[in-house]
């Protein structure tokens, strides 16, 4: 039998310190399946070096390929790896502002996006914030809100969570269309929060977050997601919604 040691994090880190290469991964950051060529027109890379760099993503298991015909289409491995993204975000420094085009797009961020494939932002965290309040999701820490706790490191996910499903989980998320029995027989877990890096306060994740998610996209309260961008943007009809069912307010 093999004696291995401690996890080699230096080699996994080294992925993460080409600025190509975690463009790459902030195009599959919203949970969806790409092509290469639309992931080398998003990092602007040549085709050559992006199917370089998926190659050693691939080998340290943070991608994974999807073959569709004569097609592959590129993922994250999985949510952690999202996660992973998610936190290097706490603690990295802002890229500098530089044009107008920049700014919006670092207020869209900050304002919807997906994490992985669940909302974070300021609509994640006023989502998440109107369930608690309206008895979708309760607190087990005795805390009544969403606010960072103590013990939630900017530098990690959350490992656990003071959340439980509410009293009124079933009413809230069936107005909102999210069959909760259907997402329950689901093998991913159900209720997962983050520390969302923007806000500081955490929003809805795992398998119920990323239903809540793709339902407001059928029920077109949010618009289609663009492949290899992260931000969403609210549709008039969700941003009523919204305030109709769970008293989010959202200032245009």
């Amino acid at each position: 039998m093999a004696i291995t040691g401690d996890a080699d994090i230096a080699r996994t880190a080294t992925l993460f310190a080409d600025p190509a290469r975690v463009r790459v991964l902030m195009a599959l950051a919203d949970g969806r399946a790409l092509a290469a060529s639309v992931l080398a027109n998003e990092a602007g890379l040549s085709a050559q070096g992006t199917s370089a760099h998926l190659a050693k993503l691939r080998d340290a298991s943070l991608v994974v390929v999807e073959r569709s015909g004569w097609h592959r289409f590129y993922r994250l491995a999985g949510p952690q790896v999202g996660e992973i993204l998610e936190t290097l975000a706490q603690i990295a420094p802002p890229q500098p502002v530089t044009s107008l085009k920049s700014g919006t797009r670092a207020e869209a961020l900050r304002f919807a996006r997906t994490c992985y494939d669940h909302l974070a932002g300021r609509l994640g965290v006023a989502v998440t914030a109107a369930l608690v309040t309206h008895g979708a999701l309760a607190t087990t820490d005795g805390v009544p809100g969403t606010e960072r706790r103590e013990q939630d490191r900017l530098s990690a996910p959350l490992a656990t969570h003071p959340y439980v499903l509410g009293p009124k989980a079933g009413p809230v998320f069936g107005d909102l269309g999210v069959d909760l029995d259907a997402v329950r027989r689901r093998r991913r877990p159900l209720l997962k929060f983050c520390l969302d890096w923007s806000e500081q306060r955490h929003h809805l994740a795992g398998a119920l977050g990323a239903e809540l998610a793709a339902t407001f996209e059928r029920r077109d309260w949010l618009e289609p997601r663009v492949p290899g961008h992260r931000a969403v943007r609210l549709t008039d009809t969700g941003r009523t919604q919204l305030q109709d069912r769970l008293d989010v307010r959202i200032p245009r």
